[in-house]
């Protein structure tokens, strides 16, 4: 994501900041980025034996980014 991130910002002529703390929140439903916290528990689950039969799945934790 760092190199198309930066790809992008040097094509729009923006900064790297001003991507990360106005243009990508911007299209998320929360208005932020996601806090580590908020992905750990996905992550807590995927790395435990209840996850055991999810395979071949991708589990999308964009604040609906991707709905948008």
């Amino acid at each position: 994501m760092e190199k198309q991130l930066a790809d992008q910002v040097t094509v729009h002529g923006l900064s790297t900041d001003q991507a990360v703390s106005d243009v990508l929140p911007a299209r998320s439903a929360l208005k932020r980025l996601r806090e580590p916290d908020e992905v750990a528990g996905a992550v807590a689950f995927l790395c435990s034996p209840e996850a055991m039969s999810v395979t071949g799945t991708e589990l999308i934790l964009d604040g609906r980014w991707s709905t948008s």
